[in-house]
């Protein structure tokens, strides 16, 4: 028998912050907003099939951690009865926004405060709102899965012909009543890093951009961007400036191709017989060791130099900014290494030891989500080795105080290797435990 009780709900909340703050993202810089170039949101999604709720939330925000993620989860649980495991909340990533959380890479960084108090109560409360609104809204739809292909935003920043997924994961959702598209959901892997520390604007980048073509396209559809795993890829390679206007072209760039796919759409594709589920599960990871101090110093010296030396050279915007950033990773990896010699490292990764891994199933696609910021090639593996079409969502319901590498990066170094709590076995530990649930949900229920 067709299932004929799917409903979607969709709805967004301003969560721009409300006076000057400090921007996060980039190190030992005091970077206070001085204005808003684009609204920050909290957008979300809610799907049911009569039986079993989803809910999908996005927030423009470099990380939201395992706390404030937690707090809303629940409350928007205690709100509406949707079970706390069958809510995603992620950041798109964005560096043009405030702070939001504890990192201990910056733990020596004396331009990075804690979060603001007032900006907190409006981040939590924004975040709720709109999910229990998602729920509130929900009326009968029909749902699309889909993808397109975003060529020319951005790439790997380590190798740039190395991997990268070039998809974007679409869901699509129209009214029943009236055919209207009125909720898009979008999972891209790309670090929305247009604009440098040397813009005091809040923004969440080229996503902007790109929502703003959809909704150009597509008048009053709500449009819910999740990050997929971008641990290493960029628009380092593909930029020409660090400013709004090429923050527009790549955002352009990446809404085309997506309205293209959308436009190919047949009503067919549109259906009501879907059915959901959901599986959770905690994986353990592996706790990284750090260098001494004395060891740190000296990588941060021969980073430097490097970076002084390209400067000196007039090299490729590209390698320059790489060379930079392994500066900032240096700088972070002796921050690290004091705090494992004060112990604050063992107790960090004792508190983040544990991760929550998601796979949510929406007819015959799988939705996966993974906290931290994952490399490139545990999506493409996850992707490549699941039994049906998959999109990949990073940063959800929290972050891991850095990055999961790959065996390769830990062992080459660099930025992202020097900023990782957590070894690159705990990648492929929650690649294990996703395609696990995968198989067992599989064996229970032959997705629609």
């Amino acid at each position: 028998m067709k299932n004929t009780q799917f409903t979607a709900g969709v709805a967004v909340r301003d969560i721009t912050p409300r006076k000057p703050l400090f921007l996060a993202g980039f190190p030992n810089v005091e970077r206070i907003s001085t204005g808003t170039h684009d609204p920050l949101f909290a957008s979300a999604l809610y799907l049911s099939d009569g039986k079993t709720p989803l809910l999908l939330i996005s927030v423009d925000i470099l990380f939201i951690s395992r706390q404030s993620a937690g707090f809303c989860r629940e409350a928007i649980s205690g709100a509406t009865g949707i079970p706390v495991g069958h809510i995603l909340v992620s950041a798109t990533h964005t560096h043009s926004g405030p702070i939001t959380g504890d990192e201990l890479a910056w733990a020596d960084d004396s331009t990075v405060p804690p979060p603001d108090a007032e900006y907190m109560k409006q981040f939590h409360e924004g975040i709720i709102e709109a999910g229990i609104a998602a729920h509130t809204a929900t009326r009968p739809a029909r749902l699309a899965v889909t993808s397109a292909i975003a060529d020319g935003v951005g790439r790997n920043r380590i190798a740039p012909e190395g991997p990268f997924d070039p998809e974007v994961g679409l869901l699509a959702i129209r009214s029943e009543s009236d055919n209207h598209l009125y909720a898009l959901d979008v999972v891209y892997g790309m670090h929305p890093t247009v604009m440098h520390e040397d813009s005091k604007l809040v923004s969440s980048d080229f996503p902007h951009f790109a929502r703003r073509q959809l909704v150009e396209m597509f008048p009053g559809v709500a449009v819910v961007y999740h990050n997929g795993p971008c641990g290493n890829l960029s628009p380092r390679y593909d930029v020409k400036a660090q400013t709004f206007a090429e923050a527009e072209r790549l955002g352009r760039r990446l809404g085309e191709s997506v309205v293209k796919s959308l436009r190919a759409l047949k009503d067919s594709d549109f259906r009501s017989d879907i059915s959901l589920a959901v599986s959770g599960r905690k994986v353990e990871l592996v706790p990284n060791v750090f260098l001494s101090v004395d060891e740190a110093e000296i990588r941060l010296r021969e980073a430097r130099s490097r970076y002084e030396q390209l400067k000196r050279d007039n090299a490729h915007h590209g390698p320059v900014r790489t060379a930079e950033c392994v500066v900032f990773g240096s700088e972070n990896a002796l921050a690290l290494a004091s705090a494992q010699a004060s112990g604050e490292v063992a107790r960090r990764q004792k508190e983040y030891g544990l991760a929550e891994a998601q796979v949510l199933r929406v007819g015959d696609l799988f939705l996966v989500g993974l906290p931290g910021e994952q490399f490139v090639e545990y999506a493409l593996e996850i992707k490549n080795r699941a039994p049906h079409r998959t999109f990949v969502i990073s940063l959800a319901n929290g972050e891991l105080q850095g990055y999961i590498v790959t065996p390769e990066a830990a062992a080459t170094g660099g930025y992202e290797a020097a900023w990782a709590l957590f070894r690159p076995e705990s990648g492929a530990r929650m690649v294990n435990a996703v395609l696990k649930m995968m198989k067992e949900e599989g064996s229970s229920q032959k997705p629609a």
